[in-house]
């Protein structure tokens, strides 16, 4: 179910009231921003906080929508923000594969207000001109791993993604590029591409995952995101393989990978930083009316964070 909420932040000092566009609806109130996320929960609150702290530095009204990753859910979201609360402008992480993500994305950029992306990328128009965006170079994070545990000894190192997660296919370019890089001949390790630990064939793909690892000898993964990784570890720990002595696990995501026994070694992207230059993004487009201002893609990286699961 598709939940909302409103943040409304103020400064102690409010700018002066000719520094203030007509439209301000509240004292102090300089600009009304809509946000749409696909969930309120797990990975975005951190990027949400992001935004709510560069907002409340500006004096900056933020309207926030939580979505369900369905393309019609968002599109219904945003509609409501431009057309029933007149935001000034959007951040949105939108659905963008499939005939409802393209249409959303084409109504995206023909709307009538300033709109930045969110961990998402997309372009339009003939000849493919990009729109802003803020996203984390989950690439660049996932060659990160690949480069950590190579230089911990490994030789073949594999992948284990979630099919419906938009940030798998990023993370898997990494892996692959990283492997070849290194020269570690990644079609000789596990890759796979599953269902989340949600879905009911988890178990059943957990256990065919780790058969294909001892089949395969290969001695490390990079694992998308942490719950998938967690229950990894238990399903390694029931069978006697040893962590990090037998396989080596890398999390993807670091939200709750130190919890874990042992805590997950994990690339942690820069969530709030996104959601910091977003607005920032946002704030410039919203000060500059000039037609022909450039277009920005704004790339952030991630961190690692090395715990007892790797090394």
């Amino acid at each position: 179910m598709a939940a909302d909420a409103l943040i409304s932040q103020m400064p102690e000092v409010s700018p002066p009231p000719e520094s203030m566009p007509e439209a301000a609806g509240e004292a102090g109130i300089r600009a009304t921003v809509g946000m749409v996320v696909p969930s309120l929960d797990y990975y975005w609150p951190d990027v949400i906080r992001g935004v709510r702290e560069a907002a409340a530095a500006s004096g900056t009204r933020v309207v926030l929508r939580g979505a369900t990753y369905q393309a019609a859910d968002e599109r219904r979201q945003l509609s409501w923000l431009v057309d029933s609360v007149g935001v000034d402008g959007l951040l949105v992480a939108p659905t963008t594969t499939g005939e409802d993500g393209e249409e959303l994305v084409r109504w995206l950029q023909s709307a009538d207000v300033p709109v930045v992306l969110v961990e998402r990328a997309a372009a339009v128009g003939p000849y493919r001109e990009a729109m802003e965006s803020v996203v984390s170079d989950h690439a660049f994070g996932a060659a990160m791993a690949v480069r950590h545990l190579a230089g911990l000894g490994h030789r073949r190192i594999g992948v284990v993604t979630t099919m419906d997660s938009p940030t798998s296919p990023h993370v898997r370019r990494g892996w692959r590029q990283a492997c070849e890089e290194l020269g570690l001949g990644p079609d000789d390790a596990v890759d796979a591409n599953t269902v989340d630990r949600r879905d009911p064939e988890w178990p059943h793909a957990l256990n065919d995952l780790l058969d294909r690892c001892s089949a395969s000898r290969t001695t490390a993964l990079l694992v998308h995101s942490d719950p998938e990784a967690i229950s990894l570890v238990e399903a390694c720990q029931e069978r006697g393989i040893r962590i990090p002595e037998d396989l080596a696990v890398v999390a993807y995501d670091d939200e709750v990978a130190e919890l874990c026994e042992p805590p997950l070694t994990a690339v942690r992207p820069p969530k709030s930083a996104v959601g910091h230059a977003a607005f920032g993004l946002l704030s410039a487009r919203l000060a500059d009316d000039d037609a022909h201002r450039p277009r920005h893609r704004v790339v952030i990286e991630p961190r690692l964070v090395v715990r007892s699961s790797s090394s």
